[in-house]
């Protein structure tokens, strides 16, 4: 029987509110022991992915676009701790217990931004919870797809928020795209929207 790697063991490590380090300890395919440290969204062992086997969405990530010709796409540009500088990223959240992510893609917009989301409709392969890092963690995050509208209001951030709404349009994007620390969702999906047609720009969900 060919041999692969395979945990041993997991500990927990840390005991906080919304991020955990946990010590797995493995034996890889040539009989070598050691031990990998991952970071999670669970809360214990049990919860854990690998524990689990299940992909349940930690956070969610919302792609909407702004204005009557949907022109301008709505960014946040967040101070980050791990880079100790600004980041530019679509307006995202934790999803809680009994939410669902499309629940929590409106409600995390609306808190973050002032604006009102409604969503469109897409196959599920779209909607999917995919994982962000995955040699770091066992996050995953789905994406909810749609149109923004209302006021930009900052009452309803938390105090340790810190961030600015942007409504992009393309001239925007690309110098975005270009000079600044853009999170890799979404970069790929500014792609996308640089080149949608005008008479529908989700195009690709189709």
């Amino acid at each position: 029987m060919e041999r692969h790697d395979r945990i041993l063991s997991v500990e927990k490590r840390t005991d906080n509110r919304f991020l955990n380090m946990y010590d797995l300890r493995y034996e890889n395919k040539a009989g070598g022991r050691g031990v990998y440290h991952i970071a999670s969204r669970a809360g214990s062992v049990d919860e854990l992915k690998l524990t689990t086997k299940e992909n349940r969405p930690d956070g969610v990530i919302i792609y909407s676009l702004y204005g009557e010709a949907h022109d301008r796409a709505v960014l946040v540009r967040q101070y980050r701790f791990s880079v100790d500088g600004y980041v530019y990223e679509f307006p995202a959240g934790l999803v809680d217990k009994g939410e669902t992510f499309a629940e929590a893609g409106a409600r995390e917009l609306k808190e973050e931004t002032g604006l009102d989301f409604t969503p469109v409709q897409a196959d599920g392969m779209y909607h999917k919870p995919f994982f962000t890092t995955i040699g770091m963690t066992d996050e995953s995050c789905a994406t909810v797809y749609g149109y923004a509208s209302g006021t930009v209001s900052a009452e309803g951030l938390e105090d340790n928020e810190e961030l600015e709404v942007v409504l992009a349009d393309r001239d925007e994007v690309r110098r975005i795209l270009k000079e600044e620390k853009v999170s890799i969702n979404c970069a790929y999906l500014l792609m996308h929207f640089l080149h949608h047609t005008d008479e529908d720009p989700f195009y690709f969900l189709t």
